[in-house]
C-alpha cells in the first residue's frame, strides 16, 4: 500500500483529473458480475514501470494528452464503483494524475535493479486511489508519473480489482502506450478496443447474488495498516529464471507446464524460508487465479474488459515440498493437477470458492500474482523503448505472494517479483539459486 503522504525525496508537483476524451458513442454503466463482486474487498492492483529517459519531464505533455485518448476506450477506468455497478458520469468522475519528482535522482539506478531495494523507498512512487465518497463509492484506479531528473521516469497504475484483472488492466497499458507512441489516437495502429459488453458473462446459478451474500456473512476486513518501519524493514527483489533453467525444472516434473515450473520453485523456496507455511503443519497451500475467458462456454474474447478469474487451490504434504530431493518436482505435479482439476470444470463449485478461499488463508499459503502471458515488458513501450523494470508492488500487502512476468530479456524465461524481510528474502534467494543450479 502506497505512503498516504509522499516520502522525504519524493514530491508531488501536480495533481490533475484527466478525463475521458470525447466519444461519439454512449458510455453506459457496466453492472458488476459474479466474477467482478468477489474482488470489492481487495483493493487495487499496484505496478511500477520504469523508463529510462534523458528528459523524463518533456514526456508529461504527451502522456497527459495520450491518456485522455486511451480513457476514451476505456472510461470504466475513469468512474466509480458500488456494489452494483461501475458508472462513469461526465463532469463529474476522472482519473486522478499526480506528477511527482524525486530530489535524488541517482536513486533510478538502484531502483531499477533486481537487488532488494527497501519498500521504503518504492512505495511513494505507488498511487493511491482518492478516498470514497460519502455514498461508499470509490474511485477505479489513479496514475503517477514520478520524474528522476537526468535519469528516467516511473509510472505507477493503481486500478481496483472490482473494475478488471490484470489481463484489462494491462491492454489498458498497452493502448495508452500506443497512443502516447503514436502522438495520436490511430484506430488502425492501436491495440483492439476493450469489449465492455457484461451481458457475455452468463450467470444462470445467480453465482453474482450467492457471491454477495456469502460476501455479507462475512464481515468487511478492516483497511489495513498503514505501513511501519520495522526493525527488519521490508525489502523487494526480482529473480530471472532463463528458458533453459525453466525446461530443466519442467524436465524433472514431466507434463508441467512452465508456469508451473516457476511457480513450483517459488513455493518451495518460499516455505524453506519460512515465508509461507505454518511450521509443523503437515499440509502445504498454494492459491492462484486461473484465467476464464476461453474456458467458458461460449468463450469470451481476449479483449473482454472485467474481471474473469476463477481461484485455484493446490495442496501437498509439507515434508514433500521440503525435501531437499524432489521437493520441486512435488510441487509443480500439484500445481499441475490443480490445473487439470480446474480445466475439467471451469466453474465446477463456484458458490463455493469465496469460502474455501477464507478456509485457507490461516495456513498462510503460497499465492501467484500477475502473468507472463500479459506482456508487461514487451506491451508498454510509451516511445522510450521497453521498460528497464517492471514491478508489481501490491504483491506486499498479501504475504507470501510472488509475481510473475516474462523475462525482461525477452528469450522465454520469466521474472519472479517477492517482497520479504532482508533475512527471508536472502534465505529465499539462496534456494532459488540452489534449485535452478540442480
Amino acid at each position: 500500500m502506497a505512503s498516504s503522504q509522499p516520502a522525504v525525496g519524493v514530491r508531488v508537483v501536480d495533481r490533475v483529473r484527466v478525463s475521458p476524451a470525447p466519444a461519439s458513442e454512449p458510455r453506459p454503466a457496466l453492472p458488476l458480475t459474479f466474477f467482478d463482486v468477489a474482488w470489492l474487498f481487495t483493493g487495487p492492483v499496484e505496478r511500477l514501470f520504469f523508463f529510462r529517459h534523458p528528459d523524463p519531464a518533456s514526456a508529461l505533455p504527451l502522456l497527459r494528452s495520450s491518456l485522455s485518448l486511451a480513457l476514451r476506450r476505456f472510461y470504466p477506468l475513469a468512474a466509480t464503483i458500488r456494489p452494483d455497478v461501475c458508472s462513469y458520469s461526465h463532469g463529474a468522475d476522472a482519473l486522478t494524475f499526480l506528477v511527482a519528482e524525486s530530489d535524488r535522482p541517482d536513486d533510478f539506478d538502484r531502483l531499477v535493479s533486481r537487488s532488494p531495494r527497501e519498500m521504503s523507498g518504492i512505495r511513494p512512487l505507488v498511487p493511491q486511489l482518492p478516498p470514497p465518497g460519502d455514498d461508499g463509492a470509490f474511485a477505479v484506479a489513479a496514475v503517477q508519473a514520478t520524474v528522476f531528473p537526468g535519469r528516467g521516469i516511473c509510472l505507477g497504475v493503481s486500478v481496483h480489482h472490482a473494475a478488471c484483472d490484470d489481463a484489462s488492466a494491462m491492454h489498458f497499458v498497452r493502448t495508452w502506450a500506443a497512443a502516447c507512441r503514436l502522438g495520436a489516437d490511430d484506430a488502425a495502429m492501436l491495440p483492439p478496443p476493450p469489449l465492455l459488453d457484461r451481458s457475455l458473462v452468463a450467470d444462470p446459478d445467480d453465482l453474482r447474488g450467492k457471491t454477495l451474500a456469502g460476501m455479507a456473512r462475512l464481515a468487511p476486513p478492516p483497511p489495513p495498516p498503514p505501513p511501519q518501519e520495522q526493525e527488519e524493514p521490508l525489502v523487494m527483489a526480482s529473480f530471472l529464471l532463463t528458458r533453459e533453467q525453466i525446461e530443466r525444472i519442467k524436465a524433472g516434473s514431466p507434463g508441467a507446464s512452465s508456469f508451473a515450473a516457476a511457480s513450483a520453485v517459488a513455493w518451495v523456496c518460499l516455505l524453506r524460508s519460512g515465508s509461507a507455511g505454518v511450521a509443523g503443519a503437515e499440509r502445504a497451500h498454494m492459491l492462484f487465479s486461473a484465467e476464464c475467458r476461453s474456458r467458458l462456454a461460449p468463450p469470451l474474447p481476449a479483449e473482454y474488459f472485467g474481471n474473469c478469474l476463477r481461484p485455484c487451490f493446490v495442496e501437498a504434504a509439507a515434508s514433500e515440498l521440503l525435501s531437499a530431493d524432489g521437493g520441486v518436482a512435488a510441487a509443480a505435479a500439484a500445481i499441475g493437477g490443480a490445473v487439470r482439476e480446474m480445466e475439467a470444470g471451469t466453474l465446477e463449485g463456484a458458490e463455493g470458492w469465496l469460502g474455501k478461499v477464507m478456509s485457507v488463508l490461516p495456513a498462510r499459503p503460497m499465492s501467484v500474482g500477475g502473468s507472463p502471458r500479459h506482456g508487461v515488458y514487451l506491451g508498454a513501450d510509451f516511445g522510450w523503448g521497453r521498460p528497464a523494470r517492471v514491478e508489481m508492488v501490491s504483491v506486499e500487502k498479501t504475504p507470501g505472494t510472488v509475481a510473475l512476468a516474462e523475462s525482461p530479456e525477452g528469450d522465454g524465461g520469466m521474472e519472479l517479483g517477492v517482497v520479504l524481510p532482508r533475512d527471508a528474502m536472502d534465505a529465499f534467494a539462496s534456494c532459488l539459486a540452489d534449485a535452478i543450479a540442480a
